[in-house]
Order: structure tokens, then sequence, then C-alpha cells
């Protein structure tokens, strides 16, 4: 294995080896970790490489007991676990393990009943009645890889001859994979199992009865609503004729709300925008397809309002992500179904739909995705609005001179549709933590599009005043941004003008668009220096110049 291509991610984790031998060892820590890839996909731990480091130390040796103990501990902490540590030498001679864990058949625990699943790069806990759907939706029983007892007679021949050719004019499919006959790309995707199909295969290439027969086959219905919430108009696709594949198409093509779009000012002419974003909303009904559980059933809607558009899916998200984890967690329910939409190149990569779904949106002026979660579906909803001609230009700008990365334009995209972040409120929009915002800034700071004010967790991240006026969004003089002492100088003034004010007094005087968070600190930072006095407690405290 290369291990500068060994990143910590879904199947991959890197941990030093005193986590095994010494005094520190942690058993616990490393049985969680096993117990979290064996209830996912399996996985690699490599123990043996230090935080920061790309290659065990010079000199490191691993023993071939320190191997047999890694495989007793693992064994006695650890239910339904399959690991196998193997000794392996690094280019500079060094030695380090990798822990191979296989993806466990039944549902993996600690012996102390403790239940965990990869998410991401992290070991999420799986606790109450999570631990029962985790049962249900794990890996270990893929629903796609069940025999369907369907013989291949009831294969469709012109959906099969459509979706070979697509896998053979695909720039994603491997060579080696092109060359396969028919029946062998069958086998490669899992579509049949011996003589029969899988629930995939008559999901995919079935005929309009197979389909029909699995009983969980999609059915999307969309609806047109007018101002007053009226039902004016409706789509459906419920006759089981069309693959996933081609459903997307099908609805792409069908609803004419797709194709309008707006025109907005630029600089002397005028620019057409699309109401809808066409690889927005293909990304969207390609993830309620792809990772919808099919053994659930339930129709997928798409609502469309005069100023959104919402799709609803049945069931909840995978186990272990969140609305406020979804651009950072990565999690599929049906592995083998999104692995032939990306080879299809239908879908993003792994883990980056939504990424891109923020990423257009950003970029071109509009707000991020609402997402709501409730007990037996999920919901997105994007706001058909009048692009924003300044953010648009803003970004197209900043990314035609610097070539910004995908998170780069994100954070950027989410700074100019606001009057500046604290730190605290960045990560929350980015849904993130405080450690990876680095990441997500990249060079933003470095090339001066970004701007920051005040230091440590008080950091305001601003969009550079240059930036804004060359793009035409320079707007109104605010007191939002303004620099602590000019505050106290404001406030000083105010006070000894208006003596035994409350600060909702001075708030009101000095300018309501001024954090009242930044206020109060101001406050409290001139009691202490002696610059005021301030009378009573909480609710009730007034303040006065400190020399009266």
């Amino acid at each position: 294995m290369d291990l500068k291509a060994s990143v910590e991610g879904q199947t991959h984790d890197i941990k030093s080896i005193r986590l095994v031998s010494g005094k520190s060892a942690d058993w616990k820590e490393l049985a969680c970790t096993c117990v979290c890839f064996a209830n996912s996909r399996g996985g690699q731990i490599l123990l043996g490489i230090e935080d920061g480091e790309s290659s065990p130390p010079e000199g490191q040796r691993i023993s071939d007991a320190l191997l047999e103990r890694i495989s007793k501990r693992v064994g006695e902490l650890t239910i339904h676990v399959n690991a196998f540590p193997e000794k392996v030498c690094c280019e500079n001679g060094a030695e380090y393990v990798r822990l191979n864990i296989s993806r466990s058949q039944n549902v993996a625990s600690t012996t102390d009943g403790r239940f965990f699943i990869r998410v991401s790069d992290q070991c999420m806990p799986i606790t109450g009645d999570n631990v029962l759907r985790l049962a249900e939706e794990r890996p270990g029983w893929a629903w796609e890889l069940v025999d369907s007892q369907l013989g291949k007679k009831h294969i469709d021949p012109l959906v099969l001859k459509r979706l070979v050719t697509s896998f053979r004019h695909s720039e994603r499919v491997r060579p080696s994979v092109k060359e396969k006959s028919d029946a062998e790309l069958l086998e490669h995707y899992s579509l049949v199992i011996g003589r029969n199909l899988t629930n995939l295969g008559a999901l995919l290439v079935g005929s309009t009865n197979t389909r029909r027969s699995l009983g969980v086959a999609p059915i999307v219905q969309a609806l047109k609503f007018d101002d007053a919430g009226n039902k004016v108009n409706k789509w459906a696709w419920d006759d089981h004729t069309q693959s996933p594949i081609e459903l997307v198409e099908a609805i792409w093509g069908a609803i004419p709300d797709f194709k309008e779009s707006y025109e907005v000012s630029e600089g002397l002419y005028r620019k057409s925008v699309p109401a809808y974003d066409e690889k927005v909303v293909r990304e969207l009904l390609i993830n309620a397809l792809v990772h919808r559980p099919y053994t659930q059933k339930g129709d997928i809607y798409i609502n469309l309002r005069p100023g959104s558009l919402e799709i609803v899916n049945p069931g909840t998200l995978p186990l272990g992500v969140t609305t406020r984890n979804i651009l950072n967690a990565s999690r599929r329910r049906n592995e083998e179904l999104a692995r032939v939409f990306h080879d299809l190149e239908l879908m993003e990569r792994e883990g980056s739909g939504y990424d891109l779904v923020y990423d257009l949106l950003l970029s071109r002026g509009r707000p991020i995705p609402e997402l709501k979660v409730g007990q037996d579906r999920v919901s997105v909803t994007i706001r058909r609005l009048v692009p924003n001609p300044g953010v648009m230009r803003l970004m197209q700008d900043a990314d035609a001179r610097h070539q910004l990365t995908q998170r780069e334009r994100i954070t950027l995209g989410v700074l100019a549709q606001s009057d500046g972040l604290i730190a605290g409120e960045l990560v929350e929009r980015l849904e993130t933590d405080q450690g990876s915002l680095s990441s997500w800034l990249g060079r933003l700071l470095e090339l001066e599009l970004v701007e920051t004010r005040g230091r440590t967790k008080g950091t305001r991240y601003l969009v550079s005043p240059e930036l804004l006026r060359d793009s035409g969004m320079t707007g109104a003089t605010s007191l939002k941004h303004i620099e602590p002492h000019r505050l106290a100088a404001l406030v000083r003034e105010d006070v000894g003008r208006y003596p035994d004010s409350r600060i909702g007094e001075i708030h009101e005087r000095i300018g309501s668009e001024i954090p009242r968070s930044q206020l109060r600190k101001c406050l409290k930072n001139l009691v202490d220096a002696g610059d005021l006095v301030m009378i009573g407690e909480r609710a009730g405290s007034r303040y006065r110049a400190g020399d009266t």
C-alpha cells in the first residue's frame, strides 16, 4: 500500500505504535476502532505511524509477539470482529503493522456492549434505538445483492443493451472492464447471482413487470402549487416502465419549470440564468434514488412552489449522517447502486454530492439548500430566487483568477452572502468543527480574498472590501464590523452625554446593527478600566462616566 495515499477516511485509519505497546497501550480504543470498521465496509488500521508523518520512524521494528498480542487482545475485547495483523516493511526500512478488518456478517460490538460505525474519518457511537437501525441498514446485509428468484429471462434486452453501451462509453470504467462480455458485465456490477437476477439487477435491467414485482421500485410524483397552496399540475412516474437510471432523464425532460430562466443585469448586458440549475436538480434527484432505503415503501415527491423546489424522499438519512455533518460525513446506503451511477458518470464520487450542490448554489448567488429530517422522510429545499449578480461576479472573478478549490468556493460563497461571520458561526454554516476550519478556508486568507477581525474565538471572517467593491457589492456603510477601539470611543461619548443609561438604550443610540454581545464586552472592558461605572446588577444595570 502507498502510505502517501493512505489518509484517514472511510476505510483507513492511522495510529501510533504506542496504542498497542508500552504502559500507555489503549486496547479498548483499538477495539472500538475495529468494531466501527467491521460494522461498515471493513478497512485497515496502520499502526506505527505518528501524527503528521507519512512513514514509520527509521529503525522501528515489529516483533511477531506483538502481532500475536494484537490478534489476541482484539479477539478478547470484541464480538463478531475478524482482524488480521501483518508486518509491513516501508521504503525507509522501518516496519509497521497493517491491521486488516473484514466487514462482519453480523452486528459487531465490544465485549462490554458498545456499538460503533465508521462515518467518513470518525468512529460514531451507536446507542438506543439506533442499534436496531444498525442491524437493519448496515452494509453487511445488502438488499441489492439478495437473489430475486427471477431468472435471466426476465431481463429486458433493450434496457440491457443501453446499459452495457453506456458502461463501454464511460470514461470512469476501466478498459479491462469494458472488454468484458455482456454476461460478465452483469456479474461485475452484481446484477446477477448464478442463474437469477439480484434485486439490483431486477431494478436496473428487468422488465416492467419484474420491477413491479419487487414492490419497492421507486415511484415519483411531481406536484405544482400556486401562491395559495392549491395544486395546479401533476406528473407521475408510477408505471415502473423506467429504471432509476432512466427516471432521472425522464423527470428532467418532463417538467417545464426546470427550463425556465431569469435575466439578470451584467453591466451593459443582461445574462440569462436558469431558475433551477440542471446539475443541482439532477444531483438531488440522483441522491433521492440512490440513497433511499429500498427495504421501505414510499413515493418520492417533487413539490414545485412559486418560490422553491422541494424533494421529499422516504426514509431517514443513513445512520451516522445528520443535517449537521452532511457536508463532511460519507456513508452509502446502497453501495452497488451508487457504484453503477458513479461509473455511468451520473453522480459524483462518494461524499461529494452535497458539496457539489452547495458549490453550484453559492457560486450563483443563491442560498444553501434547506435539509429537514422527519421520522420517516428527508426533504431538501432549494430556493427559486433571482441570483445576486454581485455574488455571481465575485465568485466568477475570484475563481477565474485563482482557480479555487471546491471548499474554498463554498467558504467564500457563504461569507459573500453575509456581513461577515465569527469563527463559531462559520463553523456552523460549514457543518464542520473548529479544527477543520483551516482546510475550508484554504488559501482565501493568503490570497487576500477574505480578511479577519479580532482574535481567538471572536475572530470574524469577511470578504475583502476591495473584492466587494470590484464586484459592485459595496452596499450601505454599517457599524456591524466596527473596530473595538472605535466602539469604545463611541460608547464613552454616548454615556457622557446620557449618564445612567441601560445597555439597550446605548445600543439603540449608537447603532442597533452592532452585535449586542460585542457591545456588552465593550462595556465590561470600559468598567474594568475605570472609564465607566456600572450601577445596579443584571438587567437593571446602568452606566455613567467613571469620573462623575
